[in-house]
This record gives C-alpha cells, sequence and structure tokens, in this order.
C-alpha cells in the first residue's frame, strides 16, 4: 500500500472523525453510535501508517486524533445530574437484585444472627458480658440513659455538624472494611457481617434488659433502615466477589473477579450514599429528643417501608425493556 493511495482512501474519514471530537459536545452527542467503531478504525489507521512508516505528519496527525478520541471514550464524565439519578433510581437497585442470592444470604446471616442474640441475652443477661463486656455495656449504658446530660440538653446546630462528620466517617469505615472482606474469597465479607450483627443484638438486648429502651428505639429507628440495609449491601458486594472466586463460570479467576467487580461497584457505591443519608438523618434528626417518640417511629417505619418498596420496584420497568430487547 503507498502512502498516497492511503490517504486518499482514509482522509475523508479522519475529516469526519476530527470534526465530530472536536465540533463540540452537541455534534458529539449526534454521532455518539459511531464514535466507538470510528475510534476503532483510526486505531487501525494508526497502526498501518506506523508499520508502512509513512511521513511523520501523518502518524502524528493520526495519534493526536486517537488520543482525543481516548479521552472523550474514556476519561470519567463529570457529575450530572441526569447521571447520579440514572445511578439511584435505575443501576443501584437493579445491581442488588440482579445477585438475589448473596443478598439472601447476607439478610439472612445479619438480621438471623440479631435476632437470636437479642433473644437469648434477654434471657440470660450475664451474656452480654461474655459478648461485649464491660467497658462496652458502660459506655452503652451512659449513652441510652434517659437521666443523662446529653439526653436533657438539646444539642446545638455545630455540634449535630460535627456528629455528622464522624457518623459519616464511622458508617462508611464499617462498609468499606465489611466490602474489602469480599477479597479474602468472601470470608471476610461474612466475618464481619456477623460480627456486627452480633455485637448490634447484645446491645440491643442490655438496653432492654436495663430498661433503656425509651430512649434507644426512638433514637436508632429513624436511621436504622439506611445504615443496617448498607452494612447488608456492603456485605453482598463483598460475599460477591468470594462467590465469583470459587464460581468463575467458565472464565479465569481474574476475569471472574473483574466482571463481578462491575456489578459489586455500582452497589457499594450505592450503600455509601446510603450511609451518608444515615449520618444526616442521625446527626439532624434522630438526636432531636426534644420530638415525641410517636412522630420519631412513625418517620422510621415509614423509612423502612420507603427502602423495601425502592429494592423491590425501582428501575424495573427498564429492565423489562431490556429482557424484552434481549428477547
Amino acid at each position: 500500500m503507498t502512502q498516497q493511495a492511503f490517504v486518499k482512501r482514509r482522509e475523508k474519514f479522519w475529516n469526519e472523525f476530527e470534526d465530530a471530537a472536536r465540533g463540540g459536545r452537541k455534534n458529539l452527542k449526534a454521532m455518539a453510535s459511531w464514535f466507538p467503531q470510528g475510534y476503532r478504525e483510526l486505531t487501525q489507521d494508526l497502526n498501518t501508517a506506523m508499520a508502512h512508516g509513512f511521513d511523520p505528519s501523518i502518524t502524528e496527525r493520526l495519534n493526536s486524533l486517537v488520543q482525543e478520541g481516548n479521552q472523550i471514550l474514556y476519561t470519567q464524565r463529570s457529575w450530572s445530574a441526569k447521571a447520579f439519578a440514572n445511578f439511584v433510581l435505575r443501576v443501584f437497585p437493579c445491581a442488588v437484585r440482579s445477585q438475589w442470592k448473596t443478598l439472601a444470604v447476607s439478610l439472612l446471616l445479619f438480621y438471623g444472627l440479631g435476632v437470636f442474640f437479642i433473644v437469648l441475652c434477654t434471657r440470660y443477661p450475664h451474656l452480654v458480658y461474655q459478648f461485649i463486656g464491660a467497658r462496652w455495656v458502660s459506655d452503652l449504658e451512659y449513652m441510652y440513659n434517659p437521666a443523662s446530660d446529653h439526653f436533657l440538653r438539646p444539642r446545638a446546630v455545630s455540634t449535630d455538624a460535627d456528629m455528622f462528620g464522624f457518623y459519616i466517617y464511622n458508617n462508611i469505615s464499617i462498609a468499606f472494611r465489611t466490602f474489602a472482606g469480599g477479597l479474602l474469597a468472601g470470608i471476610g465479607s461474612l466475618f464481619i457481617l456477623c460480627l456486627n450483627a452480633v455485637f448490634l443484638g447484645v446491645a440491643t438486648a442490655h438496653i432492654i434488659n436495663v430498661g433503656y429502651g425509651e430512649t434507644f428505639f426512638p433514637f436508632v429507628i429513624g436511621h436504622a433502615s439506611f445504615e443496617l440495609t448498607a452494612i447488608v449491601l456492603s456485605a453482598q458486594a463483598g460475599l460477591l466477589l468470594g462467590y465469583r472466586f470459587f464460581i468463575p463460570r467458565g472464565l479465569s479467576r481474574t476475569a471472574s473477579l473483574k466482571a463481578a467487580g462491575k456489578i459489586a461497584l455500582p452497589i457499594i457505591a450505592g450503600s455509601a450514599l446510603m450511609l451518608v443519608l444515615a449520618a444526616a438523618v442521625e446527626a439532624f434528626w434522630s438526636s432531636r429528643h426534644e420530638i415525641p417518640a410517636a412522630v420519631r417511629y412513625a418517620t422510621g417505619t415509614l423509612g423502612w417501608v420507603l427502602v423495601t418498596f425502592y429494592f423491590i420496584f425501582a428501575g424495573r420497568n427498564k429492565e423489562n425493556q431490556q429482557e424484552n430487547k434481549a428477547r
């Protein structure tokens, strides 16, 4: 192939690609379906030019266009309200539902163990000290004692803001550790999830035993639906990695983990958003002890209903459309 024939045959295409890449967002959007294939053709043209040792001006132009195309296709897009809404309303709940087996395991372990230890330590109160120790027991009693200063005195807005930052750090660190445990073939996620379930169950039982439920339950119910669900989802994402490590479904283990990661990433990202929401509710709503308990119970119950309906129904129309197209 001569250089002249090559340029004559392909230059029109290069000009079209250049117009698409440099013509602004509107022009690029109009050619969105064509652009990826065009990028692949341009890469082939660059390889051809380099292989045949064509004039450096040609290879430099093609290399510049390839770099621009790479930036457009693979550089992370800036945040947009539409992309965020699509993630919240479709991507996140659909990813959670698509992995219902790991979700079921996480739910059964977390709530099953939690309820079991509530019943066990309510019936046998002395076991509380065996599981969480005297120091934790003392801290719990101080935190939820209705006669303590922090329950009798309303908190300042600045204090709420400080606690919001603390809750975010605490919640997300727990979720990240739970998810990261999945890298240990899923065992780490199971261990941390069970550890949290045992602690919450034992702590709840002790609060019931000492009669501080009137301060504990109105406080936790407001944010519990978001926080506890997010912890379960973090474990689900970790278990997915472990599951695909042991069952690669015909792929290499590396390829299987990469495929699992594409599904686990939106799950852990969505759980992080839920934990931020939980931290906001905990800091600015749950701590308002002057609000009647009946109001806080009602809003907390509404939160559980909304979370349940969200994960059952959100994004189902898009799912059905995609399934129909696949058929």
